[in-house]
């Protein structure tokens, strides 16, 4: 497949980029779109992962002062979490990120191609699969039984088109996947029960990432002011809607009324091309183009109620896709409808435009343009959750459903999610908080019924950053007071947004370069 962007001329520069691209090989064939990775798992063995780190910093920094920092961040980034944290022993995820094949579900190139790599890709998973098995040997048991779902599900539809040649390459993949599964049941039995990774571990993962330190008691401060202003904004919009009913019965009310499990991919669509419209009509991002489709997530990424996967920036253009996850049909009714409630119309509409326009559909379209490779491959994902967050209030200002209380209401809701992951985040693992109070918190503070504030709170069992989209939020909000002060009546969103974008998905700690090239 011919790339969207032709490599650097500087091969030494290249090769140090490279060597990060070579430590984060899901990310970068899903997410970049490098798909010379295409068809490869990543050597997530101790060994190997020693040789890869051994790799890192060697050759020149690029010349632009924001790439080369960029870079410094990852490499950074890279050695804290496989060099000191070992998180390739801790976590279950980075292995199964490792064998996904979802991946190649998107049309970046000829179905025959995708096909080929998906089953090249699917004849290393026995070694994959036996390396993740000698290797996961600290892993917590929370963290194990929260995976136990995804770990099981990678099975699902394992062969789907790859024809009968292929039958041997599954079963083999299939008796490996067995032992995987194994080996997971076996750690949420035997594990350490206790998931807290400590304060200092926790600040180091969120900045070692970002390029600046993190202040966990701070962060937690704020978490609290948040969360009293979102209840606060909650309140006002549920008083305009209905003066008469408080707000624990509005929002259970407004919950309920959402499609059943047939039609969320039809109120989805509908809202996906809404948000798309008001985007380009308000000139809010730079790039509204190319095509956002929309249709259920693969079963290995079911832990999630709702994703974006982009047309990545170094691929040929190609559809990207809104992915929903609907109930399972064999649950119990009362955990189906706790599920569909994530779905409602008042809610809905808030997800769209984090998942769609202006959130990670935009910033991916803007990705594709980035003026390097560092930013177009090196994809921060604290900005990136933070910005689709950022613009799920930032719409309002610009008057998106603004005779609507029940979108100000379904932004809160959302937000109140994602402020108690933070606050859940530091709480797991400082020890402050049980699994149980956790789950409680989501329930309480986020309103999420039973089997949603589980599933909230498992993830945070092992995605410990996970109070990354708050946190992103608030730093861009910050940086865009001081550009309103900076800029006077020269400052506009668009403009902002523009000079935001134009860094790629920069670490938090570098946002200041956008005040410089705005």
């Amino acid at each position: 497949m011919t790339q969207h962007h032709p490599e650097p001329a500087d091969r030494a520069a290249t090769a140090r980029l490279d060597a990060v691209c070579d430590l984060i090989v899901p990310d970068a064939r899903e997410s970049a779109g490098l798909h010379r990775y295409d068809g490869l798992s990543q050597d997530l063995s101790s060994d190997g992962v020693t040789r890869a780190l051994e790799r890192l910093g060697h050759g020149p920094a690029p010349e632009d002062a924001h790439d080369a920092a960029h870079l410094e961040v990852f490499e950074s980034g890279l050695r804290w979490t496989y060099e000191e944290l070992e998180a390739h022993r801790r976590n279950p995820l980075l292995h199964l990120s490792n064998l996904e094949l979802a991946c190649y579900d998107r049309e970046y190139a000829p179905a025959e191609q995708r096909a080929a790599a998906k089953l090249a890709h699917l004849r290393t998973w026995p070694e994959a699969v036996d390396t993740a098995v000698r290797t996961l040997d600290e892993v917590a048991a929370p963290v194990a039984r929260a995976l136990l779902p995804s770990v099981r599900g990678m099975a699902v539809d394992l062969g789907e088109g790859l024809g009968r040649d292929a039958e041997p390459a599954v079963e083999a993949a299939l008796s490996a996947h067995g032992r995987l599964v194994a080996h997971i049941e076996g750690l949420a039995e035997s594990g350490d029960p206790d998931c807290a990774v400590g304060a200092e571990v926790l600040a180091r993962e969120m900045g070692a990432w970002e390029g600046m330190p993190v202040d966990l008691e701070q962060l937690a401060g704020q978490a609290r002011t948040e969360r009293d202003r979102l209840r606060e904004l909650l309140q006002e919009a549920c008083s305009r809607l209905d003066p008469h009913t408080g707000p624990l019965a509005l929002v259970d009310r407004l919950r309920r009324d959402h499609p059943d499990s047939e039609g969320i991919l039809a109120e989805a669509r509908a809202v996906t091309e809404e948000v798309l419209a008001f985007t380009r009509e308000h000139g809010l991002v730079p790039w509204t183009d190319g095509e956002c489709r929309v249709g259920i997530a693969p079963p290995s990424r079911r832990w999630g109620m709702a994703a974006m996967s982009w047309a990545a920036p170094e691929e040929d253009d190609a559809p990207s896709w809104f992915h929903v996850t609907p109930p399972e049909p064999d649950w119990p009714a009362e955990d189906v409808e706790d599920w569909l409630e994530v779905f409602s119309r008042t809610t809905l509409p808030a997800i769209t435009v984090h998942e769609v326009a202006p959130g990670h559909y935009t910033h991916a379209r803007a990705l594709r343009r980035a003026p390097s490779a560092v930013r177009r491959r090196l994809i921060g994902v604290t900005f990136a959750e933070g910005w689709a967050h950022y613009a799920e209030e930032m719409v309002i200002e610009a008057g998106f459903r603004e005779n609507d209380p029940r979108y100000r209401i379904g932004t809160c809701l959302e937000g109140l999610v994602r402020v108690v992951r933070l606050a859940c985040s530091i709480g797991l693992h400082t020890g402050e908080l049980s699994l149980d109070e956790a789950i409680a918190r989501f329930r309480e503070d986020a309103y999420l019924g039973e089997a949603a504030a589980r599933s909230e709170a498992l993830r945070g069992t092992f995605d410990i950053g996970y109070g990354r989209y708050t946190w992103g939020r608030l730093v861009i909000l910050e940086l865009r007071e001081r550009a309103r002060a900076l800029w006077g009546p020269d400052f506009s969103l668009s403009r902002f947004h523009a000079a935001l974008l134009a860094l790629g998905s920069p670490p938090l700690g570098l946002l200041d370069h956008a005040l410089t090239i705005g």
